[in-house]
């Protein structure tokens, strides 16, 4: 097979891929010093190894781990890179992906950051050091200087989940305006008093976009728009604490817009534990779209965000460059507003 459009892609913008020579050049040592310090650390001097790593990260060489036993090697895997591996909404990503790489004879390698861009980082360099077939990661943002090694990389990549300036191609929505959509739908019903109850947005920073749009909305119409925060993952039992600590905070409380359908479902099984009415005495609001959200009594009122569409849209857009065909470079898969009785 020739090689993938993508390199001659970035060829043209002059970005070609580091040597073991650029990092002896840039070190002041032998390419044989590199080499020993990249594959046996411990021959080198520390200093030294010291002067070689800081080399590797200024001219972001990446380690060629299968060059040295076939000088002609190509992978036929693709890393898929995600933040969590607990999460439905990557799960049905992931499914999305394999269905269509398992058709055109490609596996697949997954790497889980646990929402750390220094885990990311460290993921995609040791999966890049063994040449893979092309790349897919979630989201737009990366540490600097990962972001140039993603531009230096010759193959097929495609960043996931959001839409943006990408590296090379993107799959994925706008979660502002997902945000903005749920906080209209709730002012529309008549709710002014609206809490939105989220987890680690710093670190999930496409749910920090989703308050963006809603606290924007609600603050357009000269409301105030509190924010309740977790610094852990999103869970079932957390959505009933969150429903008694913003009923406790927040007394004239009238609708919670929660980070997902996880939480929000929590948060509606607890209010009938308590006998609370919903959407009578509290309304409740999630995202994602799971399917038991319909099940629910009442059924959640929820933004869909169409997971296995974004999996398998990415999967062909690599398929294609790979066949030589030119895909379409960003894909907005939007998402869709299920109104259920939950508010």
């Amino acid at each position: 097979m020739s090689e993938p459009q993508g390199g001659d892609r970035r060829r043209r913008k002059g970005l070609d891929n580091p040597t073991l020579d650029d990092v002896a050049r840039e070190a002041g040592v032998s390419a044989i010093t590199v080499s020993r310090a990249i594959h046996r650390p411990d021959s080198v001097r520390e200093a030294t190894r010291e002067k070689v790593e800081a080399a590797i990260a200024k001219v972001g060489y990446v380690p060629n781990m299968v060059a040295g036993t076939l000088a002609s090697a190509s992978s036929r895997f693709i890393p898929v890179i995600v933040p969590s591996l607990s999460n439905v909404v990557f799960v049905e990503v992931i499914q999305g992906l394999q269905a269509v790489f398992d058709q055109h004879g490609y596996q697949m390698l997954l790497g889980n950051t646990d929402y750390s861009m220094e885990r990311e980082e460290e993921l995609i360099r040791t999966f890049l050091g063994w040449s893979p077939t092309a790349l897919v990661t979630t989201g737009l943002r990366h540490r600097e200087g990962l972001s140039e090694l993603l531009k230096r990389f010759p193959r097929p990549l495609v960043e996931i989940m959001e839409l943006g300036q990408a590296v090379d191609m993107n799959v994925g929505m706008d979660h502002q305006r997902a945000g903005a959509t749920m906080a209209d739908h709730l002012l529309a019903q008549g709710y002014r008093h609206i809490v939105f109850a989220g987890t680690r947005l710093a670190h999930n920073y496409r749910a920090a976009q989703r308050y963006e749009g809603h606290r924007s909305r609600l603050v357009s119409e000269g409301l105030d728009a509190p924010l309740m925060e977790w610094q852990q993952d999103s869970y079932y039992d957390l959505g009933g604490a969150a429903l008694d600590e913003i009923r406790r905070q927040y007394p004239q409380v009238e609708a919670i817009h929660f980070i997902d359908d996880v939480m929000a479902s929590g948060a509606l099984l607890e209010a009938q534990r308590q006998g609370l009415r919903v959407p009578d005495d509290i309304a409740i609001a999630g995202f994602t779209g799971l399917p038991f959200a319909r099940a629910l009594i009442p059924r959640l009122t929820t933004i869909v965000s169409p997971r296995e569409a974004i999996g398998r849209l990415a999967a062909h857009q690599i398929i294609d460059r790979l066949e030589g065909r030119q895909p379409e470079a960003c894909i907005d898969v939007g998402f869709t507003l299920q109104r259920g009785e939950s508010t």
